[in-house]
């Protein structure tokens, strides 16, 4: 039970928002009390993230790829006018290259797409929503990247250099917005399960290989959406008002040591 309403009076927009982490963050975020807008190319994804929503919370559905400029400037002006000025901004919509986890087999169209969604989308959505994160007094925007943006051989190559990329926007994006008094950080996932990491879940299932996922941490486990939710709304809030232009990992303690093949058992 959420016992302080952070976000009473805000309104939130949440890229990605029909499933996964994006959609547990919505959950999260309304529960705190912010009106929320659900964006996703997911239609069906984002009306079953609407009905998970506490009752009574302002929402909005928003269907869209967010690597198109003008769907996502008259997005963000649509938001404004149906729920209010935003205050908070979650990066969250990303793909990997399809069928595929990653290797020199990835082809250059794929590439384009990944970084179309990964990092322009979050550009994009940052430029458009910038004014209005600054006059809410208390901008915010956090970003979700993965350890695959901090160490090698957790994500395919387009995927990984993606969120590098956007690891790196975070900071210089910090740079820009600091004397406005808006704040932006990124959460880097580990081994969550959502509906992107999907076949590798279902792969260690099918071969019995369910006990290895997440041994790699030092918690031994894999992570939850509501677990990433959790830390970017703590990101997202008032409780981490010195905090901006950060890359914060939440994933079980994976990149705090070398993690070689064969060091946990």
């Amino acid at each position: 039970m959420i016992m302080q309403p952070r976000f009473a009076g805000q309104t939130a927009l949440i890229t990605g928002a029909g499933s996964g982490i994006g959609r547990a963050t919505a959950i999260r975020l309304a529960e705190e009390g912010a009106a929320v807008a659900l964006v996703d190319l997911n239609e069906k994804g984002l009306n079953q993230t609407a009905e998970m929503l506490p009752e009574g919370t302002n929402s909005g559905i928003y269907v869209l790829n967010v690597a198109d400029e003008e769907a996502v400037e008259r997005c963000v002006g649509e938001v404004e006018s149906s729920l209010g000025g935003i205050s908070v901004l979650c990066n969250n919509a990303g793909i990997i290259c399809e069928g595929s986890w990653g290797g020199s087999h990835e082809k250059f169209g794929d590439w384009i797409k990944v970084y179309e969604v990964n990092v322009l989308g979050a550009m994009l959505f940052t430029k458009y929503t910038k004014e209005q994160l600054k006059a809410s007094g208390k901008g915010s925007i956090v970003n979700t990247a993965s350890v695959a943006g901090i160490r090698g051989g957790a994500g395919g190559n387009a995927y990984s250099a993606s969120k590098a990329a956007l690891i790196n926007f975070t900071k210089t994006s910090a740079c820009d917005f600091g004397a406005d008094g808006v704040r932006v950080n990124a959460v880097c996932p580990g081994l969550i399960e959502t509906g992107m990491t999907k076949p590798v879940f279902d792969y260690a299932r099918n071969t019995g290989k369910e006990a290895k996922l997440g041994t790699r941490a030092e918690l031994r486990r894999h992570g939850e959406p509501t677990e990433v939710a959790a830390t970017i709304a703590f990101l997202a809030s008032g409780d981490a008002s010195f905090i901006t232009g950060q890359a914060l990992a939440v994933d079980g303690g994976n990149t705090s040591s070398l993690n070689m093949p064969g060091m946990k058992v």
